[in-house]
């Protein structure tokens, strides 16, 4: 029997904004897949990752660590201070999110998944190759100060670097511009508050 096609959902908005807590509700209360690119990325560059003998030999072996993962402090300065630095990593992780993203998708479709969401923080920034591939972009939009407090709270780091993150991230003006939905999540904003939010939006698509 073909397996009904589920709601496909780009799901993103800047460091700090919240986005796996609204994922974690529409899995909860709706039983979507989550495929979470940040997570995957992670992945490529953790002991033994996909992308590890590539960036060792573009950016030098001794940007692993003795564990055999990504010294990610080290790269995360590298590539904060040279744009083409970053350029160059995200061409080598990149093409390894996509394929497993892809993977992961097609599991969760041969699966029955009503709702597939695609955590993609980076949504924006890659221009139409993401927004072709989902039914609808979902925002989840927050004040820049708020970004920062909670980025400074739950990874101890110095508010210029998180400033420079948020730098080099999509605008709150470009996310906002992109979106089929907007969830807010920002200063004052309770978790039962959120998930009103998106109950809305999830009666809307007809989930």
């Amino acid at each position: 029997m073909r397996v009904a096609a589920p709601l496909l959902l780009g799901l993103t908005g800047g460091i700090g904004s919240g986005k796996s807590t609204v994922a974690g509700l529409l899995a909860k209360a709706h039983g979507a897949a989550i495929v979470d690119a940040d997570a995957i990325s992670r992945s490529t560059t953790a002991a033994r990752g996909s992308a590890l003998s590539a960036i060792a030999e573009a950016f030098g072996a001794h940007l692993i660590n003795t564990d055999g993962a990504l010294d990610r402090a080290a790269m995360r300065d590298l590539v904060f201070t040279d744009p083409s630095a970053r350029q160059r990593l995200e061409a080598i992780i990149h093409p390894l999110v996509s394929d497993e993203t892809d993977r992961q998708a097609a599991a969760a479709h041969a699966a029955g998944a009503p709702l597939i969401v695609f955590d993609v923080p980076l949504l924006v920034e890659s221009g139409p190759r993401w927004r072709a591939r989902v039914d609808r972009v979902m925002v989840v939009d927050c004040d820049v100060e708020t970004q920062i407090e909670r980025v400074i709270a739950r990874n101890q780091l110095p508010r210029d670097q998180v400033e420079g993150i948020l730098a080099a991230q999509a605008s709150r003006a470009q996310r906002l511009a992109c979106a089929d939905v907007v969830i807010y999540n920002g200063a004052g904003t309770d978790l039962a508050q959120l998930g009103a939010q998106v109950e809305i939006w999830a009666s809307r698509f007809g989930l």
